[in-house]
Order: structure tokens, then sequence, then C-alpha cells
């Protein structure tokens, strides 16, 4: 089973930027499409941005311009630049392989972020 290890989360001001990490142990992740997730405050945890085998990314709306996911397949790393942040990005941001429209491997821990002043 791959782990999904998140990292670089922390407390950010408006404006301001961080970049998350999240590192998949085992093989295959080269042909895994990847998201990052992000679940705020007692709300549901939804996709943010994802990255597919061919190259292609896609995000949410909210995060369009601001945010920036790519890979390195060497290192099976996903990572998620995150620009110009608002509060309303704070929560925990997971990431995970989509396959068939749905998360595909356990949870891992996610990365805090939060957004104040």
């Amino acid at each position: 089973q791959v782990q999904l290890v998140e990292s670089g989360g922390g407390l950010a001001q408006p404006g301001g930027s961080l970049r998350l990490s999240c590192a998949a142990s085992g093989s295959g992740f080269r042909i895994y499409t990847m998201a990052w997730y992000r679940q705020a405050p007692e709300k549901q945890r939804d996709l943010v941005a994802s990255s597919s085998i061919g190259g292609s990314t896609n995000y949410a709306d909210s995060v369009k311009g601001r945010f920036t996911i790519s890979r390195d397949n060497a290192k099976a790393t996903v990572y998620l630049q995150m620009n110009s942040l608002t509060p309303e990005d704070t929560g925990v941001y997971y990431c995970n392989r989509v396959f068939n429209g749905r998360t595909y491997f356990d949870w891992g821990q996610g990365t805090q972020v939060t957004v104040s002043s």
C-alpha cells in the first residue's frame, strides 16, 4: 500500500506564500493522476488541484491563478505552490491519487495551513 506524507504547511499572512509537498512511497507514481485536497474547518474535503500523467493540470476556481501544482516523478513527489493566500485558504491539505474519478489510497495525515494576520 502506498503511503502519502504531506508537509510544508504552517502559518502565513494574507498575501503570503507556502509550498506544500507530498511524497508517495512505492513504485508507479509516474502513472498516477495526483491531486491536492483541502478540508476547511467543519467543511468537507474539496479538490484544489490535480496533475495528470499527460501533464495537464486542473484547478478549483477559487485557486486559479494563485496555486500551481507540479510533480517530480523521479522523487515521487507532488507539490502545491500557493501564492496570494487568503484566510479562506485555511485548512488541512491532503494529497491523493485520483483514479476513475475517486481517490485511491488511504489518506495521509495532511498538513495544516493557516492564513491569518
